[in-house]
């Protein structure tokens, strides 16, 4: 009987690439595609981008504030400028404003814009409660100013209403006396700012994660408890960011000032960033306003610095701290 044979099954062996091969295959690559330099071309107008307008523009005023300059002549003075700031009453209240900026800043929009995150987090119709309060962000800050100065000015909105519930006494010139305009101001400012924070705080409640909050209501974690020893632990990464923007926005305030009382009166509502606005663009004083542009960059880096070194983990091994 004759038998079949049976088929004899070749085996093929699958290429497989060695470590050692593929290395020198891309190294002998990295000239034309890879290497640590392929991607300098890429991000070369990135940092031309910023060399033009921060880098350079920095640099220029560090060395413009060593002269008395007025924009067409200029004479080396060294530290002449920086001694004028000690005593220019001018920049004294301009930087006490700026303080009040910050603390106004943090006590108002950021309580406002937690409270009413935490407030409306599970309210039903929440998200359209936030959504209006968010909507004055949108609105530039020069346009807010408008709004705020048909509100506030002497005869304005404000005023109207209190003599219209019989209120005379109440009504007063909101903008005309320091520190009452710097703190109109600030007042107007949060109408506008409490909504950004309002958005960030909201974002962070939804990122807790459910089983936290689920597992303190077992425990009896309930009002007050609930917010302290859950909610507010968990949005502190958002807490800093929220902060953090806080503060420097408050340190450069301009455009709200500008439109409701340009700094007046008298210059007593003028922050940093109005006075070297003012003294370099309106009174030609290039040199003088390039000191205080440097003395404002130094604070916000400092400020900003400090606050996210006390706040951020140090993650560094211990050996190297």
């Amino acid at each position: 009987m004759a038998t079949t044979a049976k088929p004899v099954r070749v085996r093929r062996r699958i290429p497989i690439r060695s470590s050692h091969h593929s290395a020198r295959r891309s190294g002998g690559s990295s000239g034309r595609l890879g290497g640590p330099l392929s991607g300098v071309p890429w991000g070369l107008p990135a940092l031309l981008f910023v060399g033009v307008l921060l880098v350079y523009p920095f640099f220029r005023s560090v060395y413009g504030s060593f002269f008395e300059d007025n924009g067409f002549t200029s004479s080396f003075t060294g530290l002449d400028n920086y001694a004028r700031l000690a005593e220019d009453p001018i920049f004294g209240r301009s930087v006490l404003n700026t303080l009040f900026w910050v603390a106004g800043t943090l006590l108002l929009p950021v309580l406002a814009g937690l409270f009413i995150a935490v407030a409306t987090h599970n309210m039903r119709f929440g998200g359209v409660w936030q959504l209006i309060i968010a909507l004055p962000y949108v609105i530039s800050g020069a346009a807010t100013a408008v709004v705020w100065k048909f509100i506030l000015t002497t005869e304005g909105a404000a005023n109207e209403v209190l003599r219209g519930i019989g209120l005379d006494s109440w009504a007063q010139g909101w903008l005309l006396e320091w520190p009452q305009n710097t703190l109109s101001m600030i007042v107007a400012s949060t109408w506008q700012a409490t909504g950004l924070n309002v958005v960030l705080f909201a974002i962070g409640l939804r990122a807790i994660p459910r089983e936290t909050v689920e597992a303190a209501q077992l425990d009896g974690a309930t009002g007050w408890r609930m917010f302290r020893y859950i909610t507010l632990p968990q949005l502190r990464a958002m807490t800093v960011v929220v902060v953090g923007m806080a503060i420097v926005n408050s340190l450069k305030a301009f455009d709200m000032i500008w439109v409701l009382t340009q700094g007046g009166p008298a210059r007593s509502s003028e922050t940093l960033a109005l006075t070297m606005y003012r003294e370099t663009f309106r009174l030609f004083h290039v040199g003088y306003g390039s000191a205080i542009a440097l003395v404002l960059s130094v604070i916000v880096v400092a400020s900003s610095w400090f606050y996210l070194r006390r706040q951020m983990p140090d993650t560094r091994p211990e050996g190297t701290r």
